[in-house]
């Protein structure tokens, strides 16, 4: 299997560090708002990673956070706490503005067919081994008290941009425009490890420490995190490209300058959904939403498709005709395949089962190849050497990376006109039990039942309901 490293900016053979289990880190959510579509492209893609290697034979271990704590307005140590923003915006606590919208974000997962990490670890869990990595870090000279907060001192590695592979006089101030320096740094990309009551004195959740009281930078909480459950090695680190720096960038610091050896092997970052305005972002106000897609008539896994239809290291653009023209793509899918399902008949082709299969897997080899996987799906749905149950057993066995529902219940809906059609049928169907003519209403009733058009006698009258194929 092939991966892109960002690390070494090439793809790579991928090999973990130990055979027996693949250790996957993915940043997870801040949960002070919903997860806009442009995130959930990010998740989408770890999900095809994830399930791309248990596919071809790895086990995996996944660990992510969820962000309840330390995230600041600005990634470089400036504004407020994106939960505590979350909480006034609101008017609620803190806890109660993470729970909300971690519900909210696990309810997207499960509209996207998102497989939920083995260990989900909210970052205010971990406190006192974030403490004892600083004091670690602290101990070992990479790590200064200044102001009233714990900062990591960069100039301590002769490596600390190889993840960007920038030079310090090529690096701002900050990541986002508008960043005031930080007078309280020996060096201006150094970076937080612990805040205290010294820098923001409104701050709802703090912890006591022989720092003082205060609470996580956002950067040590991934750190600890994924050392605390994954050990001292990981093999796979994931996030999109925002999260390159400084966010990245200072998780390895951290981590190796504790570790004291290299910590992980494999950087995967997914590229950003772009609007006609440029990235996708929770700053500009308003922003689309998988629950907003849902209100507009979307199935979510058309969403999905969209983000398949297209390579997770390029750049993609979303417009509402560009996600119809997924719609339209999906539905002719799922009706193709219904049809299969409704004439199925052989054996399973074992050869050709196989000749499939593994040119299937070879294109997800080759660093997630997804649209050229999707093509693989159409030859298998229109090939004409293959039966109908080989046809079958092949879509089951991609859906299981695809994850688009391909074999699932479908609830079927009508247009006005058949709405019509189908009203007038049981007028008519009425019309002849009212004259006791039984049989043409049986065969009327039959003629819908062939259509998926099922009839139900109330009290109220004749309903109809649209079978799940």
């Amino acid at each position: 299997m092939k991966l892109y490293n960002t690390l070494t900016r090439q793809v790579e053979d991928f090999i973990p560090h130990d055979s027996s289990e693949v250790k996957m880190y993915t940043c997870g959510p801040t949960v002070y708002h919903y997860a806009h579509i442009g995130n959930l492209r990010t998740y989408i893609f770890e999900d095809i990673l994830e399930k791309t290697l248990r596919y071809v034979g790895y086990p995996v271990k996944r660990v992510m956070n969820i962000t309840d704590v330390g995230h600041l307005s600005s990634d470089s140590d400036s504004g407020e706490d994106k939960m505590v923003k979350g909480a006034k915006r609101e008017h609620k606590t803190v806890l109660e503005i993470a729970d909300f919208y971690t519900q909210a974000f696990f309810q997207d997962l499960e509209d996207l067919h998102i497989k939920k990490p083995e260990i989900i670890c909210k970052a205010t869990s971990l406190i006192e081994f974030y403490l004892h990595m600083i004091d670690v870090l602290m101990e070992k000279g990479y790590a200064y008290q200044s102001g009233g907060n714990i900062y990591f001192d960069v100039s301590k590695l002769d490596d600390y941009y190889k993840l960007t592979n920038h030079k310090i006089d090529e690096m701002v101030v900050g990541v986002r425009d508008g960043v005031e320096e930080d007078l309280c740094k020996k060096n201006q990309a150094d970076f937080a490890l612990w805040f205290t009551k010294s820098k923001f004195e409104d701050q709802e959740l703090k912890w006591d420490s022989k720092y003082g009281t205060g609470y996580p930078g956002w950067h040590i909480e991934c750190s600890g995190i994924s050392i605390k459950y994954l050990g001292e090695y990981l093999d796979i680190h994931c996030g999109g490209v925002d999260n390159i720096f400084p966010h990245h960038t200072n998780e390895i610091a951290q981590s190796e300058a504790y570790l004291g050896h290299s910590w992980c092997r494999y950087w995967c970052h997914g590229e950003h959904l772009n609007d006609s305005t440029g990235k996708m972002s929770k700053s500009k106000g308003e922003f689309l939403t998988i629950s907003l897609l849902k209100e507009k008539g979307y199935n979510p896994l058309v969403y999905r498709l969209f983000c398949l239809e297209s390579h997770y290291r390029k750049q993609l653009v979303f417009s509402f005709d560009n996600l119809d023209r997924a719609a339209s793509t999906y539905e002719k899918l799922i009706r193709r395949i219904q049809n299969i399902q409704a004439n199925v008949s052989g054996e399973l082709q074992e050869d050709l089962y196989q000749t499939y299969q593994s040119q299937f897997q070879s294109t997800l080899e080759q660093d997630l190849n997804t649209a050229n996987a999707l093509t693989i799906l159409y030859d298998v749905i229109k090939a004409e050497e293959l039966n109908s149950y080989t046809k079958l057993a092949l879509i089951e066995n991609f859906d299981t990376v695809l994850s688009l529902g391909l074999l699932e219940e479908q609830e079927q809906e009508v247009n006005i006109e058949q709405d019509t059609y189908i009203k007038q049928k049981i007028a008519e169907r009425n019309f002849a039990k009212e004259n006791k003519n039984y049989v043409l209403a049986d065969q009327i009733r039959d003629e819908l039942s062939k259509m998926g058009i099922l009839l139900k006698d109330t009290r109220e009258g004749t309903i109809y309901e649209i079978e799940k194929r």
